[in-house]
């Protein structure tokens, strides 16, 4: 099968598109003929040698998938031959057939195409995650939403929404704000001057935002530590600014804020039984109609380089897919 593989860190050209085995399916685990994969921001790390995560050399990257089971291993349940499924095989995606242990596969239903679930589950079980367990966030609250434009933002913006939040959408362009306003937030904040603080203030009558959501990490951190109201709670979600800031904890007493960390892998391992009770509500939540997932570039498997410098080049809007087999 042909799979993407990275033989050594390094910018996405680093990587080749080769022929490798086929996998086999072990005790409990199926193998998923990939028909669509996603990206997301730490592939693009992990291919750097930059990720908190990193697999022994070579590997091929990608962590969801859409597809169809092609075959299954010994004592696995509740799949079968055929099923169409979306996929976190945590590892191996990009490629024409990945192996997945049976709690990384969900079934899809027939009104869902490939593309969408590959990129369902991670931003919308982070989001998710990190505005209900983490910031316990509740109708009326102020949520800021930094990164709207990218996937987990996405995500976000419509998630509180429908928690009865007042959402405000930021984002580094007015192109990019114009993408998310699709969304119905209540308010759009352009941040590409460096301004976070001071708009925030002014959009929230001076009192700051309950609820910060911060996949973005370096400057806009330090400033939102700045406009969070009494009792705020600021979420770390990543840092795709590149700088991993310090929280200063005068301002944590000053505000009455705390500093919270998402980090959906060890919720998941911690706490199985809500990450799976969170996971049926937003599969609810999509069959209902109030999820839109947007995937707004893809690109045939060959295109690999452009579609990782779409993440390098800070030009995502939306998610973004490798399109492995014709749907």
């Amino acid at each position: 099968m042909k799979a993407i593989v990275c033989q050594s860190y390094g910018p996405p050209e680093n990587l080749v598109l080769e022929e490798i085995d086929d996998p086999v399916a072990g005790e409990n685990e199926a193998v998923v003929e990939v028909y669509s994969a996603s990206l997301n921001f730490p592939d693009g790390l992990q291919i750097q040698g930059k990720y908190q995560f990193q697999p022994p050399m070579p590997f091929t990257p990608g962590s969801e998938v859409g597809g169809v089971i092609k075959s299954v291993g010994p004592n696995i349940k509740g799949f079968a031959v055929g099923d169409r499924v979306m996929a976190t095989p945590g590892i191996g995606g990009l490629a024409e057939q990945v192996v997945v242990k049976s709690d990384g596969l969900r079934k899809i239903p027939d009104s869902m195409d490939f593309k969408t679930a590959a990129g369902f589950a991670m931003i919308y079980t982070t989001s998710y995650y990190a505005l209900k367990q983490r910031a316990q966030l509740k109708p009326g609250e102020t949520l800021l939403v930094l990164g709207a434009s990218g996937g987990v933002g996405l995500a976000a913006v419509e998630l509180g929404k429908l928690m009865g939040a007042r959402v405000i959408a930021a984002a580094s362009s007015d192109e990019k704000l114009e993408f998310v306003n699709r969304l119905q937030p209540d308010a759009l904040l352009n941040y590409g001057d460096g301004d976070l603080k001071e708009k925030v203030k002014e959009l929230t009558d001076g009192k700051g935002a309950d609820v910060i959501y911060d996949p973005v990490g370096g400057d806009l951190f330090d400033q939102s530590c700045r406009c969070i109201n009494w009792n705020g709670r600021l979420l770390v979600v990543g840092f795709t600014s590149g700088r991993i800031p310090e929280y200063k904890a005068n301002l944590a007493l000053l505000k009455g804020s705390s500093m919270v960390g998402v980090f959906l892998g060890r919720f998941r391992k911690e706490e199985p039984n809500e990450y799976e009770k969170n996971f049926a509500e937003l599969l609810q939540m999509y069959d209902e109609g109030k999820l839109q997932p947007i995937i707004t570039e893809s690109f045939p498997m060959t295109d690999f380089v452009d579609a990782f410098n779409v993440f390098t080049q800070r030009k995502v809007m939306g998610k973004v897919t490798l399109e492995i087999r014709k749907q």
